[in-house]
């Protein structure tokens, strides 16, 4: 009855005319409604945009926490209104917050473990060279908190004034010496105490050798038996000579710049820190920088910046993220199919690295590090640093070295030497063989000029990396110099009780033809990748970054590693990596640059000879 009810109820004239109104006047409504919903949705969806805009909006986001990056985070965020997210794609430098527990970076005389592990480096390598037997060079590079001052061999040398005023001629104006020192001095505190070249009171603590060790003092004797003076401070007022090595070791353990600054500044509310995060892209709204796009635990992000983007990946990373992100070569990125953002053709080129070669020479008495390596000694060396950080791990053992020119005419030296009373084989992937000691030289000023490009749009494919090693007569002249110049030192008196035959070259390599070859089997990177995003004029087209390391042709997007520099310096690159970024703080907070004027710098007192 009900049905028969309802079917009739449908079936009324009257109730079919309502129904037709009621569908000609809701029609319209409904319309309406959809169309007001869609509104509030795409409202409440932008509202949501910005809100997580918001969340994830800083005034500074910092691509790389290694040498540049962790300065750049501590010093921008000193303002507590300032805020600064800094994103690292390695993990953290503690286990449990325990440097003890990672005492692999932790412990100066474990630097070897690292430099073979790609849990904390990169692992980069080279093109196959065609100057060097088409061997393949392996470039570390830290991916760690600290960077590769949590993997180097903690030597702190700053390079030459001459350096720093070269840079200023190349077009970074306001980079010369006498604007460099003052942040060379503001970042560190030495343990001889400041002076007019050294600070005092800095965050990165530098000390001596403390081994005092037989065949350092024989090594430097020697030296000076060769017709070298002996300098008190190579980073100081004479670089040229031989002498005791600063090292970035502070009461015996590694200080990288995670542990000087990093780590001081940690527990500010304004700064952020994500590690395990790799940035994959620059945002762009135009030319107009706006933030990062990364990947953190399988998930792609983004973090927006409303003042500054600064990349501080190093030599390799900041050029291979511009142009993932559009800023490079125009015609390179158009092959690979990535939209121009700013054709700047300098990006990846004028790559430039420090060579070396291992001079090695057994030891006749048992005094070297051969018996430190062996297994039950390890554990008994491990064990007294783990315990109260003294012994024989507090030191990476490269406790002396030197710098001497090449040849009369050249102004400032060119060669370095870093001694060690051990033998390293393979970059430390081979265990020594035998009692020896070596010395690792190289030309600090190589005219071989290289490249790096990308080798496809995947940021997890490492670029293409073409140093060019040995491509001009210059640089096989130098080596040939490196190899004759050492065993002279080597074949001096002070080393008599001490020397074995050479191991290499070894005594059958003699002439000219012979070094060139065992140069080209044996040399192997100093690992000193620079000057990829070359600072410079507006008007030089090879520029990447101008004097305040602002990108050229963009907005808010900022350099502050190694590739800016202009040229090589005549030294490990640490130090200065770490004045860089103290200097662009300055810069990036609209500070005016210190400046020290009319200090004293060692010359020779006549070009006409060598030494």
């Amino acid at each position: 009855m009900s049905c028969l009810m309802k079917g009739v109820k449908c079936c009324s004239p009257v109730n079919q005319m309502h129904k037709a109104t009621g569908t000609l006047f809701k029609a319209p409504i409904l319309k309406n409604i959809l169309s007001i919903n869609e509104q509030q949705y795409k409202i409440s969806r932008t509202s949501s945009q910005l809100s997580s805009e918001k969340a994830n909006s800083y005034n500074y986001v910092i691509v790389g926490a290694g040498s540049a990056g962790c300065v750049l985070a501590n010093r921008l965020t000193e303002d507590p209104l300032s805020t600064a997210l800094l994103l690292e794609a390695g993990p953290k430098d503690t286990f449990l917050g325990s440097k003890r527990l990672m005492w692999k970076i932790h412990m100066p005389a474990a630097l070897i473990y690292n430099l073979c592990d790609e849990k904390y480096n990169w692992y980069y390598h080279t093109t196959s060279q065609k100057h060097m037997d088409n061997r393949i060079m392996y470039w570390p590079r830290g991916r760690v908190w600290g960077g590769s001052s949590s993997l180097n061999a903690m030597v702190y040398i700053r390079g030459h004034a001459e350096d720093y005023n070269r840079w200023s001629r190349e077009g970074a104006i306001g980079w010369d010496y006498e604007h460099c020192l003052p942040y060379f001095k503001k970042a560190q505190t030495h343990e001889l105490g400041p002076d007019q070249y050294r600070g005092g009171n800095g965050p990165l603590y530098v000390s001596r050798g403390k081994t005092n060790h037989p065949l350092h003092h024989a090594f430097l004797e020697a030296a000076q038996q060769a017709g070298y003076p002996f300098t008190d401070d190579m980073n100081g007022y004479q670089q040229e000579g031989f002498g005791w090595m600063d090292m970035t070791i502070h009461q015996g353990q590694r200080w990288s710049t995670a542990s000087a600054y990093l780590r001081p500044a940690i527990s500010r509310p304004n700064l952020s820190v994500a590690e395990k995060t790799l940035v994959t892209k620059i945002l762009f709204q135009g030319t107009k920088c706006i933030g990062v796009e990364y990947v953190k635990n399988g998930q792609r992000k983004k973090a927006f910046a409303s003042k500054e983007v600064i990349l501080s990946g190093g030599a390799i990373n900041s050029p291979q993220l511009l142009m993932l992100s559009g800023i490079g070569n125009a015609d390179d990125l158009k092959k690979l199919g990535i939209p121009v953002v700013c054709h700047l053709p300098g990006v990846g080129q004028n790559l430039q690295d420090h060579l070396e070669v291992y001079v090695q020479q057994k030891c006749t008495k048992p005094i070297t590090l051969y018996n430190a390596q062996k297994p039950v000694n390890m554990v008994r060396i491990g064990l007294e640093w783990l315990w109260k950080f003294t012994g024989e791990g507090v030191t990476s053992h490269l406790e002396s070295g030197g710098f001497i020119r090449s040849e009369p005419g050249v102004p400032h030296p060119d060669i370095q030497f870093h001694f060690l009373p051990s033998q390293v084989i393979d970059h430390g992937r081979v265990p020594s063989t035998t009692e020896a000691y070596q010395v690792h030289v190289g030309p600090m000023r190589s005219t071989s000029v290289g490249w790096l490009k990308l080798r496809s749009t995947d940021p997890n494919d490492h670029p293409i990396i073409e140093p060019n090693y040995l491509s001009t007569e210059r640089d096989i002249w130098e080596f040939r110099q490196c190899i004759k110049l050492t065993r002279e030192i080597f074949a001096q008196k002070a080393f008599e009780k001490f020397r074995g035959p050479e191991i290499q070259p070894g005594s059958h390599v003699q002439s000219d033809k012979e070094i060139d070859a065992f140069i080209r089997q044996k040399a192997d990177s100093a690992y000193h990748p620079s000057c990829t995003c070359k600072m410079g004029q507006l008007s030089d087209s090879t520029a990447v970054v101008d004097p305040q390391t602002k990108v050229i042709g963009v907005e808010n997007l900022r350099v502050v590693d190694a590739s800016i520099m202009p040229s090589v310096v005549s030294g490990n690159l640490n130090a200065p990596t770490i004045m860089i970024a103290e200097k662009a703080a300055d810069i990036i907070k609209g500070l005016p640059s210190l400046q020290e004027r009319n200090v004293p710098v060692y010359k020779p007192k006549t070009l006409e000879t060598q030494r």
